[in-house]
């Protein structure tokens, strides 16, 4: 998203946020942030992705990934910044609890199976025991006892 698009969703003027931006350089690396180039800026306007090179407000626009936003509301100090921040946070806590709860569920679920499939081997052996003691050998049955010569 542009820096002016998020300075009118965060409530505070696009000078403010490119300013604290500024303070907060190290929070922004290149994968938050980044500013257009002129020829980028031009293709906008020209697109119709935004009215004119003057509602730029005679800068380059920066522009902000997703983790970009985040970091956003993180330092501006607008009520809605805070709150957006605030939920944020609340969603990432919650995925990181859902994720723990999903990697305990699935350790579980192959423990249980491990021990599913080993019972199963072992009722398996055992059926196969039972059938050998059920089945009578081929022949005679041995004769008991001892031979005296």
């Amino acid at each position: 998203m542009l820096d002016t698009q998020l300075a009118n969703l965060y409530g505070v003027k696009p000078i403010r946020l490119r300013e604290q931006v500024r303070r907060n350089l190290d929070r922004f690396p290149e994968d938050f942030m980044f500013q257009l180039t002129a020829e980028e800026a031009a293709a906008l306007v020209s697109q119709n992705a935004i009215p004119s090179r003057r509602s730029l407000g005679g800068y380059l626009p920066l522009v902000f990934t997703q983790e970009g936003i985040a970091m956003l509301s993180s330092v501006l100090r607008s009520p809605r910044a805070i709150r957006a921040n605030i939920e944020i946070m609340r969603a990432f806590v919650y995925a990181k609890t859902r994720e723990r709860w999903r990697s305990a569920a699935l350790t579980k679920l192959e423990e249980l199976e491990r021990k599913v499939l080993g019972h199963d081997r072992d009722i398996e052996r055992l059926f196969e025991a039972l059938r050998d003691l059920m089945d009578p050998p081929d022949g005679p049955p041995p004769k008991i006892g001892f031979r005296m010569q």
